[in-house]
């Protein structure tokens, strides 16, 4: 018998925004880190999604993660989830796929129009941008050189072919005829534009028409054309609405998150002092803890920041430097600051956030380590597109309610919206 069906992703938050749609599907999905205990799903997990945490790795160890997560299992279907907007190690993680695999192709389809993401004469654009020329382009870790997917995959040691828009507008069947016409070629990667939601379910059905062996390679937005076995147990279990703290974790500095921080009443949020998270985290995260437990009493809200402004990495970095730390490091302890603040509202203080709310991919991973949480069970259900709601998977917080949300994923009401979600007040809808 098959095993369940994998996804694996290189941030926390594009594991979990995938995740969602299978198990909005009725499929059981597991979603944890590569190394969490939960790695062996149990017989009713449908779906077990990876995060190997590669986005920002060197190539190598990025291709040797995603080669070891997919292992010797015979999976009913195998899908890597990359990044709707090129950041990563796109093709060395694409490689790693089909080296580990039998499978005849390496179906690319980055696109999810229902987020501003299409892909169009092989360009990749972000609400009609190329990607090259957004934030994308300027991150600081990875930045994204150029918009031409078949040009990003030049690299790869498979041979790289484009499935052009006028293939995929005619249908399912064209899309099949030209996968095995590729196929007959040798094994490869074939690049698919995309520029509306009919196209990725076009690319999804002709892959399953055609007879081959595909590795899907994709953002969510493909995941929920994907065709999968059925059920093997019970869905996903629901979160009832009821009246909880939350306890929110904003880490992410993309524009769109900002925006929404905006929305929130000043009196729920605590802003990181940052100059004390770079020269003191144990001191930095003592003075947030405080702060957080207080809201959480008075208000029922805490949202800890750590970047309330653009600026703020700036600032960080200029504490640093004062102090003559490096960059890296400096991320590292605000990092760390978060992560030890979230850790001292389960285990130091008395009561514990009785739910959480996190965006950032990151800052996710770092608070689900601080908690010792596994993973995630996803509920099937989502606060808005992108923004999927589950529960906690072991440690201190086993089953606590939670919501992650990809930085640059939202309207400008989305954290609002995912805090009366969470807690059951109507005042932040």
């Amino acid at each position: 018998m098959l095993s369940s069906g994998l996804v694996i992703a290189d941030d926390l938050t594009g594991a979990t925004d995938t995740g969602h749609e299978f198990a909005a599907r009725g499929l059981r999905t597991l979603v944890s880190a590569s190394t969490a205990p939960s790695d062996t799903p149990s017989a009713d997990t449908d779906v077990r999604v990876v995060d190997t945490d590669s986005r920002y790795a060197d190539p190598s160890s990025a291709a040797a993660a995603v080669h070891d997560v997919v292992g010797t299992d015979d999976h009913s279907f195998v899908y890597k989830k990359v990044d709707s907007t090129l950041r990563g190690n796109l093709v060395g993680e694409t490689d790693a796929v089909l080296d580990a695999t039998a499978a005849d192709l390496a179906l690319v389809a980055p696109a999810s129009p229902r987020n501003g993401r299409t892909t169009v004469e092989g360009y990749h654009l972000v609400d009609g941008v190329p990607v090259a020329e957004t934030a994308a382009g300027n991150d600081p870790d990875k930045p994204v050189e150029t918009s031409h997917l078949p040009t990003r995959y030049a690299a790869s040691s498979y041979s790289v072919s484009r499935l052009p828009v006028n293939h995929v507008a005619t249908g399912p069947a064209a899309v099949a005829d030209a996968l095995r016409e590729q196929a007959r070629t040798g094994r490869g990667i074939v690049v698919a534009d995309a520029s509306h939601e009919r196209h990725l379910e076009a690319i999804a059905d002709g892959a399953a028409r055609s007879g081959l062996n595909v590795v899907y390679v994709g953002s969510a937005g493909l995941a929920r054309y994907v065709e999968t076995p059925p059920p093997r147990g019970a869905g996903p279990a629901s979160v009832p609405t009821r009246d909880r703290t939350v306890l929110c974790v904003v880490g992410s500095t993309n524009p769109t998150t900002l925006d929404q921080l905006d929305a929130l009443p000043a009196e729920s949020v605590v802003s990181l002092d940052l100059d004390a998270a770079v020269e003191d985290p144990a001191g930095a995260s003592a003075e947030a803890a405080a702060a957080c437990s207080s809201r959480l009493a008075d208000r029922g809200v805490a949202v800890l920041v750590s970047a309330p402004d653009e600026d703020a990495p700036r600032r960080a970095l200029d504490a640093g430097r004062r102090l003559g730390i490096d960059d890296q490091t400096v991320r590292a302890r605000v990092a760390e600051t978060l992560g030890s603040t979230v850790e001292r509202l389960w285990v130091g203080r008395a009561p514990a956030p009785e739910s959480v709310f996190v965006t950032g991919g990151a800052v996710a991973a770092d608070v689900f380590e601080s908690l010792d949480a596994a993973g995630v069970v996803l509920s099937g259900t989502a606060v808005e597109e992108g923004i999927p709601l589950g529960r906690l998977s072991g440690g201190v917080a086993d089953g606590t309610p939670v919501v992650t949300k990809a930085g640059a994923f939202g309207t400008p009401g989305a954290i609002r919206k995912c805090i009366a979600r969470l807690g059951g007040d109507d005042a932040y809808e």
